[in-house]
C-alpha cells in the first residue's frame, strides 16, 4: 500500500540485508517513523510494546526476529531461547506461535553454519506469503461487497462498518478485514467505511483511519458505541472485521468490542464478516469463550490518551481520575453463531467446523 505516493510494506530488511526495518505504529497518526531492529530483544520489544501489532504482522516480525537473534549465536540452545522469548512476547494472537514453530521446526533440521541465511530466507517467506495471503482474502471479500453494491442505488456507496485496524498496518501488506475494501475501491466500486475508534488504544481511529486517508478511501471515524445506532437506521452494509485468534468451530477473538457490534448486526440483520488467514485459526481449540486467552494490558492504555496539540506538540494527558481502579481487557470473543461468514485465502465458508475444513480439508486429522 501507499504513503504519500511511496509504497510500502510494514517489515522489510535495510540495504545492509541484515537489519530489520519496521513502521512504529506507537507514533501514528501524527509522526511516519520506522524503527531498525537489530537484535532479538528489541524484536521482542518491538511486539510487547505494539510498535507492530496485528497478528500475521506480529507472526512475520517473529519470524525476523528469530533471524536476528541467530546472527549473535546459531546454537540449537539459542534457537529455542530466542523462540522462548519472542512467543511469551503477546498471548492471543496465534500467528505468533505458528511462525515461531515454523522457523524452529525449518532451522533444526539444518547445519548451524547455514542457519542464520537460512533463518532471513524463511522470515522472507512469511513475510511474502501473508501478502499473497492477504491479497487473496482481497478478493474473496471483495466480491462480497460487489454483491451489496448490485442491491445499492445506482451511485450510492456500500457502507462498510469496520472495528479495530486490520487493514496493511496489521498485517504485511494489503490487511485481512480492509483488503476486501481495497480490492474493491481499485475496481470503482462506490464506498464508504465507518471506522470505529476502538478505545481504549485507538486503533480504529489513529491506524485504520490514517491508512485509508493515505490511500483515498472515503470513511468516517465514530466513537464505538454509534454502530448500533447506525445499523438500526439502515446506515451500514455489512460489517467486516479481522481476528487475532479463529477456534476450529468457528467462534473468533478481536479487538475487545467485536463482540458487542456482532450483537448489534445480529439484531438488525446485518451481514457480520470476520477475514482471516489460515495461520490464524487455532485447529486444536473448539471454544473460544473457555480456551482462547485474554490479554490484560496497562491500565494506562485506558487512564492515559496522546494527541497532537494546536502547536503540533505530541503529548499524552491523563482523563481518568487518580486512584480510580482500570481493567483493560485487550480481546473478547465473538461466538460463531453471531458471525455470517469467514472470508480466507481459499474463498469465503460458514463460521463452524465442518465450513473451515470444506476450505482446508488437510486440517481433519488435527482438528
Amino acid at each position: 500500500m501507499k504513503v504519500n505516493g511511496t509504497a510500502y510494506r510494514t517489515i522489510w530488511l535495510a540495504p545492509d540485508g541484515r537489519t530489520v526495518e519496521i513502521i512504529d505504529q506507537t507514533r501514528l497518526p501524527h509522526d511516519f517513523a520506522v524503527v531498525r531492529l537489530t537484535t532479538l530483544d528489541e524484536a521482542a520489544h518491538a511486539i510487547r510494546a505494539m510498535l507492530v501489532r496485528g497478528a500475521p504482522l506480529i507472526g512475520a516480525t517473529a519470524a525476523y526476529g528469530v533471524a536476528l537473534a541467530l546472527r549473535a549465536n546459531a546454537s540449537d540452545a539459542a534457537l529455542d531461547q530466542a523462540c522462548a522469548v519472542l512467543n511469551a512476547t503477546r498471548p492471543t494472537a496465534v500467528n505468533l506461535r505458528w511462525a515461531l514453530e515454523r522457523m524452529r521446526r525449518h532451522l533444526h533440521a539444518l547445519p548451524v553454519a547455514e542457519r542464520v541465511t537460512a533463518a532471513y530466507a524463511e522470515a522472507a517467506a512469511v513475510a511474502d506469503e501473508d501478502v499473497a495471503i492477504c491479497r487473496a482474502i482481497g478478493e474473496h471479500g471483495a466480491a462480497l461487497i460487489r454483491e451489496a453494491a448490485k442491491r445499492k442505488p445506482p451511485g450510492e456507496p456500500v457502507h462498510v462498518l469496520t472495528h479495530c485496524n486490520a487493514g496493511w498496518l496489521a498485517t504485511v501488506d494489503w490487511g485481512t478485514a480492509l483488503a476486501p475494501v481495497y480490492v474493491a475501491f481499485e475496481e470503482g466500486i462506490p464506498l464508504h467505511v465507518w471506522v470505529d475508534e476502538t478505545r481504549p488504544r485507538n486503533q480504529g481511529a489513529s491506524l485504520t483511519a490514517w491508512e485509508l486517508n493515505k490511500h483515498g478511501v472515503p470513511h468516517t471515524v465514530i466513537v464505538d458505541n454509534v454502530g448500533g445506532h447506525l445499523m438500526q437506521h439502515g446506515q451500514v452494509d455489512l460489517c467486516i472485521v479481522g481476528t487475532d485468534r479463529t477456534t476450529a468451530s468457528g467462534d473468533v477473538c478481536n479487538k475487545i468490542g467485536t463482540y458487542l457490534k456482532a450483537l448489534a448486526a445480529h439484531d438488525n440483520g446485518v451481514p457480520f464478516y470476520v477475514a482471516l488467514p489460515s495461520p490464524t485459526i487455532d485447529w486444536c481449540i473448539d471454544d473460544g469463550v473457555k480456551e482462547i486467552p485474554i490479554e490484560e494490558r496497562h491500565g494506562a492504555e485506558v487512564t492515559d490518551l496522546t494527541g497532537i496539540t494546536k502547536d503540533g506538540r505530541i503529548e499524552t494527558i491523563r482523563v481518568t481520575p487518580e486512584g480510580s481502579d482500570v481493567a483493560n481487557f485487550a480481546f473478547d470473543v465473538t461466538p460463531a453463531r453471531l458471525v455470517s461468514a469467514l472470508i480466507t485465502e481459499r474463498g469465503v465458508c460458514p463460521a463452524s467446523r465442518e465450513g473451515l475444513l470444506g476450505l482446508f480439508p488437510e486440517q481433519r486429522a488435527v482438528a
